[in-house]
């Protein structure tokens, strides 16, 4: 059975003969996960008593940024900057040792961090501490990779084949997922390594978050049925980004956008089918509002059809 429900556009009912109104198919995993809902919820409730800083952006998505700070929240990236009593570190998690500094300079720290990322984090100091030397698979520069490697002495950061060519020989290597890469590309790289170096010991940990899983899966089935994807999350959303690779595997016009002013008519010329799917920082109603979008642009290419 396909992963995703459709729902047809309002003017569907007007007549069964030719031209026909777009369908509009929404994947059936789509938008924010637990982690970053509850992510939210806590700075609104700590906005709500007292001024704090939040360190980098708690989610990937401006529309949810934009409301912290009209609530007051003060953004910083970096922690010798901190200027209030109570600091906050994202979803995307910080190293224990970021933790103990901001804890040493007498800061309350609340962590907002996702504990699937915790969970990452922890298989990396694990592995390192059974000799096995720490490779994450993952965006180098990433606010969540940082937080794993910064508590590790040695290690190495993959996302290509080209970065597994230029990984030094090791008798054991542990392999652990920034949770927003898709699971597919994890496994294949962590084969490639292990064909790369046959003599090594090649230990991977699925790290990858169940939420990210399913945003995957239901995107392969959607893209699969859709003429067009709309694929809906801020424009440094790793996930979002993944999101849209995936579905371009199956689909030849797939468009990432943040909000409903990005969606162009033309994108759905000769479309009988268009596919919704959004990253898991993306809010319910900025995916509402760009499906609402969506239905009048249908309208509007069906009136000027008949």
């Amino acid at each position: 059975m396909p992963t995703y429900f459709a729902i047809q556009s309002e003017s569907a009912c007007a007549t069964l003969a030719p031209p026909r109104p777009i369908q509009i198919l929404r994947a059936a995993h789509i938008g924010m996960c637990f982690g970053v809902r509850n992510a939210i919820a806590l700075a609104r409730r700590e906005a709500a008593v007292a001024p704090f800083t939040l360190l980098g952006d708690l989610v990937h998505n401006e529309t949810v940024l934009a409301d912290l700070r009209r609530r007051g929240v003060v953004m910083e990236r970096n922690p010798a900057a901190v200027a209030t009593a109570t600091v906050m570190i994202t979803a995307h998690g910080a190293s224990q040792r970021t933790l103990c500094r901001l804890r040493e300079r007498g800061l309350r720290v609340l962590e907002a961090t996702c504990p699937l990322v915790r969970h990452a984090q922890r298989c990396a100091r694990e592995l390192a501490e059974a000799g096995y030397h720490p490779v994450i698979v993952g965006q180098r520069d990433h606010v969540e990779v940082r937080g794993i490697t910064e508590d590790l002495d040695d290690f190495d950061v993959v996302l290509t084949p080209d970065d597994v060519s230029r990984l030094a020989e090791r008798a054991r290597f542990g392999v652990v997922v920034q949770t927003t890469q898709p699971i597919e590309k994890a496994h294949a790289l962590a084969a490639l390594i292990q064909r790369r170096f046959p003599r090594s010991e090649v230990r991977f940990v699925d790290t990858v978050c169940r939420p990210t899983k399913q945003r995957q899966a239901a995107a392969v089935e959607l893209a699969r049925h859709a003429d067009v994807v709309i694929v809906i999350g801020g424009a440094q959303s790793n996930n979002t980004h993944e999101l849209a690779a995936t579905c371009r595997r199956f689909c030849g016009r797939v468009h990432h956008v943040q909000a409903p002013e990005d969606l162009q008519p033309e994108w759905f010329a000769g479309a009988a089918t268009v596919g919704i799917t959004a990253g898991t920082s993306t809010p319910d109603a900025v995916i509402e509002a760009v499906e609402h979008r969506l239905r009048e642009l249908a309208n509007e290419l069906l009136a000027h059809a008949l």
